[in-house]
């Protein structure tokens, strides 16, 4: 039987080529392949090959995997690696070493997961449960999010709903070292939370600035959102742009509370990223991850994160102050009428307390503000963002409608921080309501005894709380912390029982209030 026709055709070509192969063209041809290193094999390779015995495969001569990794692992080419490609193993390795992996050096090793710990006390929700459950009995529940240590001295930046409620708080470093974290001070308002570990040599991440953030530069996220599911503990790194600056995010049905001038991207952000870092191209943290928008629960394009700046400013108060201290202008806002399309420009002044920042500078109720400090102001949350990152003696531009000129304000401390503190029994510290007070607080009461501070035990057993306003004890009426702190002396029996009329929350209630002088 005569072979196949398609085998006839494929000896054929065979031997025309081999036949037009002269020995000149086999030489250059063999050239050509050691010159540009076809089938893997650099001129370096050819040399050693060609010592080896004959008759090894041409395949045995390639470098082995791990021979070839430096060069496709490394940024910097300091090791060689490229170089062993040649020109265009160069190029090559430059072309994959962009911003966003320069970046990734320089902030990732600084990027920590943080591990929580919840303990809850666990109540019988049934009378067959109570049977068999002991009493006191508790739930302990394990959950992560992320953090950036921005200090050589072991401070760390997270969110405050990460910890929150935490009875044991670990943070993993990137080479997988465990370290016990302790609260330096959580700020439920901003949802920035303050931590420390104590170490050597501790990784920092380089902080820019989120003045001159550009719309459309990239942005970097880098977190933790596996947490401590995967044996690697190196962070996740994903890459979008910067897609808006002064987002307001009011808070659903599931959320804790609003955001007030966030950094929008479009990076992916998901659960367990909270409190990582949203790093620029420069390698620089702008902004601690904090929260998405989704239906899904992970990300679609809609991340925000907290601009550094204010992050920083909530640190440096709780380590040079134990406390976070914004400042006051003395003066409310009111949303105004929005258009036929639902908008609005600028705010109103609700409400002016004498003698405040507002005040001295002409500001009366009714003025419409338009800008602060060059921030458009389109609804009272623009104008909460603007009060959340003020500080006592910081100025503050703003342009009144029908003003050329802007009005300049200096912040001050909050009247209630400033003001004289008369102390009665069992460590109950007031202050008088005076009308700045009344518009700080938002009371409805013009005087009184403000409870600024008490301790938990008194609380619980006098029926009494931080922000009561005492207005009225038995029948005399309360104007001033003085006058709570002389009902008290008149008292001739050195116990007994008070009736306390009070406002609380913006309603006047009644406490019998049992004490001992």
């Amino acid at each position: 039987m005569p072979p196949e026709r398609k085998s006839d055709e494929g000896e054929a070509a065979h031997s025309m080529t081999a036949s037009r192969l002269t020995p000149l063209a086999t030489l250059s041809l063999l050239a050509l392949l050691v010159l540009f290193g076809l089938g893997g094999c650099s001129p370096q390779s050819a040399n050693a090959e060609n010592q080896r015995a004959s008759g090894t495969a041409l395949a045995e001569g390639l470098p082995e995997p791990e021979e070839r990794a430096p060069a496709v692992r490394s940024v910097s080419g300091a090791d060689g690696g490229a170089d062993s490609l040649g020109p265009l193993g160069q190029s090559l390795d430059d072309s994959r070493t962009t911003a966003i992996v320069r970046a990734t050096a320089r902030v990732a090793p600084a990027v920590v997961s943080v591990n929580v710990i919840r303990t809850q006390t666990v109540r019988a929700r049934s009378v067959w449960e109570s049977l068999y459950m002991p009493p006191g009995a508790e739930r302990r529940s394990a959950s992560f999010g992320s953090g950036v240590i921005v200090s050589g001295d072991g401070i760390i930046l997270t969110n405050d709903h990460v910890i929150n409620g935490a009875s044991r708080i670990s943070v993993t470093l990137a080479d997988g070292s465990d370290m016990e974290a302790e609260v330096v001070g959580t700020d439920p308002v901003a949802d920035i939370a303050v931590l420390r570990v104590r170490g050597q040599d501790l990784p920092t991440a380089p902080v820019g600035s989120v003045e001159g953030v550009m719309i459309g530069e990239w942005a970097i996220a880098i977190g933790n959102p596996l947490g401590n599911y995967v044996g690697d503990s190196e962070p996740t790194v994903t890459a979008g742009v910067v897609s808006a600056v002064d987002r307001n995010i009011a808070p659903s049905s599931d959320d804790a509370g609003f955001y007030f001038g966030m950094i929008q991207t479009d990076a992916a952000i998901n659960p367990g990223n909270s409190g990582g870092a949203l790093v620029n191209a420069a390698g620089e943290v702008i902004g601690i991850n904090a929260s998405i928008l989704s239906r899904s629960g992970g990300s679609e394009g809609l991340g925000f994160a907290i601009p550094i700046d204010r992050a920083l400013r909530i640190a440096r108060d709780f380590l040079e102050h134990g406390e976070v201290r914004r400042a006051w202008l003395g003066l409310d806002v009111e949303p105004v009428e929005a258009d036929e399309w639902g908008r609005t420009r600028g705010v109103r002044v609700a409400g002016v307390a004498a003698g405040s920042p507002a005040a001295e500078t002409g500001i009366q109720v009714g003025d419409r503000l338009i800008l602060a400090n060059d921030r458009a102001l389109t609804s009272p949350l623009d104008w909460e963002g603007v009060l959340l990152d003020l500080r006592a003696g910081d100025g503050l531009a703003l342009l009144v409608q029908g003003r050329t000129e802007p009005v300049v304000l200096r912040a001050t401390a909050f009247p209630s921080l400033t003001a004289a503190r008369v102390t009665l029994f069992q460590g109950i510290e007031l202050i008088s309501v005076t009308p700045q007070i009344q518009l700080e607080r938002g009371l409805v009461s013009e005087d009184g005894a403000l409870i600024v501070n008490i301790a938990a035990e008194s609380a619980r057993t006098l029926g009494i709380q931080a922000g009561d306003v005492i207005i009225q004890m038995n029948r005399t009426r309360i104007r001033s912390a003085d006058d709570a702190a002389r009902f008290f002396q008149s008292l001739t029996a050195r116990e007994g029982r008070v009736i306390v009329y009070l406002e609380r929350n913006g309603q006047l209630g009644t406490r019998n209030l049992y004490w001992r002088g």
